[in-house]
């Protein structure tokens, strides 16, 4: 059995309600529970919230809410590991026992049903425990720069000076959207960023962080663009 599960708790706190906030004509979350509906991928698509509100919105877009999550993974400090490792328990413990789980976050209306079913694909074919989305750095980050106390710049790398920026080897960071992984490894909270993991790729135009209202904003215009 394949499962998405999208984390999606009350609350946030630099954009206050950011789950089910409006975002381009529907509640935010909405993107991720319609993209892994339309994917076709999974036999269940759950919200793990432990906010009554985003339990209803969840449930008016098609997602599942089969339990509320406990307060304790639902802090400022809860990670995605434990709070995921805990909804694949709740199944094995329901009689709903999955093989393979999908955390979708709950803000990455960026996310496309076909980004879900090749990611699948390509941790079929890469024997990983995990594939997640990541999306490479504009910039090489072997050239990046330190602004000191004193207003001065100073190099991180500074034996990369003289390196031609497409000599140097690309980089790339967690996209955070999704994370495709085995439900023994969400069980056992084996670390996504090892080399346990393979590594999504996702053009740059179709990621963006959403922690700030101007995050907020820069992701509407996106949208907007990509939607034309």
């Amino acid at each position: 059995m394949k499962v998405c599960v999208i984390p999606a708790r009350g609350g946030s706190k630099r954009i206050p309600r950011k789950n089910i906030k409006p975002f381009c004509g529907q509640p935010m979350i909405a993107y991720s529970i319609q993209a892994a509906l339309n994917s076709a991928c999974f036999d269940a698509v759950i919200v793990s919230t432990d906010d009554a509100e985003i339990a209803e919105v969840a449930l008016q877009f098609g997602a599942q809410v089969p339990f509320m999550r406990p307060a304790e993974l639902a802090n400022d400090y809860a990670g995605t590991l434990p709070v995921i490792k805990h909804a694949v328990d709740w199944l094995a413990q329901n009689n709903q026992a999955a093989d393979e789980v999908c955390c979708l976050y709950a803000t990455a209306p960026f996310v496309q049903p076909e980004m879900l079913q090749k990611a699948w694909q390509q941790k079929q074919q890469t024997n990983a425990h995990y594939c997640f989305s990541v999306t490479a750095y504009a910039s090489p980050i072997q050239r990046a720069l330190s602004i000191r106390n004193d207003g001065r710049v100073e190099m991180f790398f500074p034996d990369q000076f003289n390196q031609r920026s497409q000599d140097l080897q690309p980089a790339y960071h967690d996209a955070g959207q999704f994370y495709w992984g085995d439900a023994q490894a969400w069980q056992q909270q084996l670390p996504l960023f090892s080399a346990q993991a393979s590594a999504f790729v996702l053009p740059r135009h179709r990621v963006q962080d959403i922690d700030t209202p101007e995050d907020w904003l820069s992701a509407e215009l996106m949208f907007q663009l990509l939607q034309k």
